[in-house]
């Protein structure tokens, strides 16, 4: 039995970039809180909480005047609610999330209705939401046109695939062309996304089994678990101790390992090493 890591995984840049910001900070200022999860993995929440690293899930759960903004970034409300407490702000905000943030506004000054396709829970897509106003909506199925302006801009959640944000803009322009007057698309799928949905892929293609290892609260992980799935048999895990032997029965001779981008190296570590173990 093979085991073989994709190309591309684990930690994207804005990811780890977001984290040596958080670790330098508690350093040179001790304990600190962030606004929601830094990153969607337990793990890493886990080990910033053993250097004082704690989460608040909103202002007034501060319990200092300094406040962590997560890599998912926040609108722009929240920023301007904190500045006005006088709370010293840290911003991790992942830059592909700030590109899709000032396109947003951009948009919207510019009078058009701002379309973010992807998971309007999410707090990356709330954050970009903010910064249209009451000009944006989030969705992953076509809208109607009912509350829209002729004039559109259309967007992506960074960690959507691209198949699907294309399927979407052409089912969007063939259903509403004729009451379009303008419209601009604006591709914010991160290129850290991309790497690992083609080398996930890559590998799926000549796997018989697919780990995804992750949070299944991280919406990239969950998209590299849906698109290999359709290739191959694919589980979800977020520990090696989540391995079922029965996966391993019958004729697997490969097995391919993806990772979500706020998955730690360790993690995805300990799953291979556990696969060898079993084998």
């Amino acid at each position: 039995m093979q085991i073989e890591k994709a190309a591309e995984i684990g930690f994207c840049t804005g990811v780890r970039r977001a984290i040596n910001m958080i670790e330098r900070a508690t350093k040179e200022l001790g304990p600190l809180q962030t606004l929601g999860p830094i990153v969607h993995n337990q793990q890493v929440v886990d080990r910033l909480a053993e250097h004082g690293v704690t989460v608040a899930e909103s202002l007034d759960q501060l319990k200092r005047d300094i406040l962590c903004i997560s890599s998912h970034g926040v609108g722009p409300q929240i920023i301007e609610e904190a500045e006005a407490r006088g709370i010293k702000i840290i911003d991790t905000t992942c830059p592909f999330v700030r590109r899709s943030q000032v396109a947003a506004k951009r948009l919207a000054n510019s009078g058009f209705s701002v379309i973010v396709f992807g998971d309007e829970n999410h707090r990356e897509v709330q954050g970009v939401l903010g910064y249209a106003g009451d000009k944006g909506l989030a969705t992953i199925k076509v809208p109607s046109f009912k509350n829209l302006s002729p004039r559109v801009g259309i967007l992506s959640q960074t960690t959507q695939s691209f198949a699907a944000f294309h399927s979407f803009v052409s089912s969007f322009v063939q259903t509403h062309l004729e009451s379009i007057a303008e419209l601009r698309v604006v591709n914010t799928i991160c290129d850290a996304t991309r790497k690992h949905q083609e080398a996930a892929l890559e590998l799926a293609r000549r796997s018989d089994l697919m780990l995804v290892v992750g949070s299944r609260g991280s919406a990239n992980t969950k998209r590299l678990a849906e698109l290999c799935s359709a290739l191959v048999e694919t589980h979800h895990i977020e520990t090696a101790q989540e391995i079922d032997p029965k996966w391993l029965s019958g004729k697997v001779e490969r097995i391919g390992i993806t990772a979500g981008a706020s998955t730690p190296d360790e993690v995805i570590d300990e799953v291979v090493s556990r696969l060898r173990e079993m084998k």
